[in-house]
């Protein structure tokens, strides 16, 4: 059974989810989505950038699950920054999804009139309309100012976390700041050899799990929350196939040892390009 956290506002959060970046074809993602939710996933992480939002809000729809027991985010994309515009894509986000409420709403990038949109979701959050909200890919500095002004305290900060790239020093000021960080591209999308690297298959055998579990587990062990994707079904069962080991002391210090301290795909530049050069924009489709 997958535990939770309990986040800021005392909202709880499944600390395993499913993640559904790069499923852009409607009938591919609806069908991950259902079979992720059979498998037993209850995190379900979109974006208005994915462009996937109404195939998740049918699979879940159709799905029969109550829907108190999804815990459902998505992200406001930066083309829908700014207060008025961030309330109107928030509701269309709800329209798509199928809800009239969202669990996790999330700025997607700090870039542009990212305070404007915050300060829209601030009142969402009030509204009801949203259970709590926070940022992605939010770096130091700015994490800093936004918990020190901002109305509510971003909930969480969902940021590219993996063995490669375990940004210590950042996870330290969420801490501090009593943000929850959220790893997206737990298997650094296979980068590094990853799922056969021989450190993590080492481990892996004295647990008999796998590369990719070991990966995911050291992330959980270090409070994360982690969203993998995959739209294979047994992939997504081996992902939820985490919870009943779990990693020694020397273990964790020798998976540790993989952090080069780089990123791994510079997202965050590549995002303030895009918006720099008003590329890229969400469809507004209803």
């Amino acid at each position: 059974m997958v535990p939770s956290v309990t986040l800021n506002n005392g909202i709880s959060m499944p600390q395993e989810g499913f993640g559904v970046f790069q499923i852009p074809r409607h009938d591919e993602c609806k069908q991950a989505v259902t079979d992720a939710l059979e498998v037993g996933y209850r995190l379900i992480d979109t974006a208005q950038f994915y462009r996937n939002e109404r195939a998740v809000g049918e699979a879940l729809e159709e799905s029969g699950l109550p829907r108190r027991e999804i815990f459902l985010t998505t992200k406001v994309w930066i083309n829908n920054f700014g207060y008025d515009k961030t309330i109107e894509s928030v509701k269309r986000s709800l329209r798509l999804l199928r809800t009239d409420y969202l669990d996790l709403v999330l700025i997607h990038q700090a870039v542009g009139n990212y305070l404007w949109a915050y300060r829209a979701l601030e009142d969402l959050y009030k509204d009801g309309l949203v259970k709590a909200i926070g940022v992605s890919n939010m770096e130091a500095d700015r994490l800093i100012d936004l918990a020190t002004r901002a109305n509510v305290v971003p909930a969480v900060n969902q940021i590219e976390n993996h063995v490669f790239f375990q940004q210590n020093d950042l996870l330290a000021v969420m801490k501090d700041h009593g943000i929850q960080g959220e790893a997206w591209g737990p298997f650094a999308e296979g980068k590094n050899d990853l799922f056969t690297h021989p450190l993590l298959t080492e481990i892996g055998t004295a647990y008999d799990k796998s590369a990719a579990q070991v990966a995911l587990r050291f992330l959980a062990q270090r409070g994360l929350v982690v969203i993998p994707k995959s739209t294979h079904r047994d992939r997504m069962e081996q992902n939820l196939d985490i919870w009943d080991f779990a990693l020694s002391e020397d273990d964790m210090d020798r998976i540790s040892s993989l952090d080069t301290g780089k990123s791994l795909f510079g997202y965050a530049k590549m995002f303030s390009n895009i918006q720099r050069l008003g590329l890229f924009t969400a469809k507004k489709k209803d």
